[in-house]
């Protein structure tokens, strides 16, 4: 087992030899059985068509070798390497290279959403550096998407995990994510603006 979390189970599998990733959605007993059984399958075949759009769009992520709607599962890639969250929190990384990485998820964000990709969950936890490249993971929560509000709060959800959970690199390291993010899509300062205005309506309701 990789990992338990509320909405899936993980686990590590052998097929051919090659290490892959068991992900099976996790039925919801206070649901009615036929209704519960038909949104699991829904949002495998979600998760795998976004894991597959996200790959063609040039951003590194599994490759899905089965889905398996009876089961409500995705068999696929293993990534093998360190979270950007675990490198980050060790401070190991020399500034230069934490820059350069930052600015990387941010062209990768950019190809996301210039292809109407919605991650649903853009945090370090999620992305896996494997020899020096970034694998965007998880996509469970994800969507297709060209609303500039989706984008937007996609974006919003990334500042926030990097405030909370890398406050002592967060202005400089933010800072790289954006611009990666306007190197990569066009529609970038359209949706910067999105994103300020969802911190501004947050920090509203919070009064």
């Amino acid at each position: 087992m990789i990992k338990k979390g509320a909405e899936a189970h993980l686990l590590l599998s052998h097929v051919f030899g090659r290490r892959v990733v068991v992900k099976e959605r996790k039925p919801k007993l206070y649901r009615i059985k036929e209704l519960d059984d038909s949104l699991r399958r829904q949002r495998v075949i979600r998760e795998a068509r976004l894991l597959h759009s996200a790959k063609r769009a040039g951003v590194p992520a599994p490759t899905v070798y089965l889905v398996d709607l009876e089961s409500a599962s995705i068999i696929m890639d293993y990534i093998d390497g360190r979270t950007l969250s675990d490198l980050i929190k060790e401070g190991g990384l020399p500034r230069e290279e934490l820059v350069r990485l930052l600015r990387e998820v941010g062209e990768l964000i950019g190809r996301l959403h210039r292809e109407g990709i919605v991650h649903g969950d853009l945090t370090t936890s999620n992305m896996i550096v494997s020899n020096g490249k970034i694998f965007f993971i998880d996509f469970g929560l994800g969507d297709f998407s060209r609303n500039v509000e989706d984008l937007g709060v996609d974006l919003h959800l990334m500042k926030r995990a990097m405030e909370s959970s890398h406050y002592d690199v967060f202005e400089e390291g933010f800072n790289a994510v954006l611009q990666g993010y306007r190197d990569a899509f066009e529609g970038a300062n359209e949706v910067i603006d999105k994103m300020w205005e969802i911190e501004r309506r947050g920090r509203y309701w919070e009064r």
